[in-house]
């Protein structure tokens, strides 16, 4: 009974959190959730990020790094439809009390069950990947690229509560599911890179998240 009540409490905790945020919108902050919810915005941005990583790091290792974001990709977006389809809870767009609640929707309403955010999972996953990718050139350390990457993919993850889509739990969660997947693909496609293509000692799944950029003579 009391993890009953805890799960409700933490469910309506959820909801209520959710109504409040997306109350907070208004003409000029409609269209900006909605360019950051739109997946064709991020084509050019990772087409950028594409070009960037064969010119930094060479076509091998750029072409290792782009098939570890596919896959990561693909992962985090059927590892969502499974849990989605397990877990059966309804989109805010789809919730009574949502609706009732006034949530406003400013997409379709998309699917019937929401948990978790498809489009956090995979923003999330790419910005790690994608950070870890580019610390595999040593001569500069990215911090600002850091800083963007993991900015656009909470902006993305937050135009789904702002859209009506999603509860702030599915962003959260869907965050932190992309984090992890992410974190580990790209890791593993760092060890490939250092042992088969760079050639060096392995640092295994240790990675400073802000670093100084090395020296020829500290290599």
């Amino acid at each position: 009974m009391v993890c009953t009540s805890f799960i409700d409490s933490l469910v309506r905790f959820d909801q209520d959190l959710t109504l409040f945020l997306n109350s907070v919108s208004g003409p000029v902050s409609d269209h900006f959730w909605l360019f950051f919810s739109n997946k064709i915005v991020w084509i050019p941005l990772y087409a950028a990020c594409a070009v960037a990583l064969f010119i930094r790091l060479g076509w091998k290792k750029a072409l290792v790094l782009l098939a570890t974001a596919a896959l990561t990709f693909a992962i985090c977006d059927q590892f969502a439809n499974l849990i989605k389809n397990s877990v059966c809870r309804l989109r805010p767009s789809w919730n009574y009390r949502m609706v009732s609640g006034g949530i406003e929707i400013l997409e379709g309403r998309g699917g019937f069950f929401g948990f978790f955010s498809a489009h956090s999972a995979n923003a999330f996953a790419i910005a790690a990947c994608l950070t870890i990718g580019f610390r595999n050139d040593t001569s500069h350390t990215y911090n600002l690229f850091f800083i963007f990457s993991f900015l656009w993919a909470a902006l993305v993850g937050s135009s789904r509560i702002f859209v009506g889509k999603h509860f702030f739990m599915d962003v959260v969660v869907g965050a932190i599911v992309g984090l992890t997947i992410g974190y580990f693909v790209s890791m593993l496609a760092r060890y490939l890179i250092q042992k088969h293509i760079d050639k060096v000692p392995t640092t295994g799944l240790t990675l400073k998240l802000f670093r100084k950029p090395m020296t020829a003579d500290a290599e």
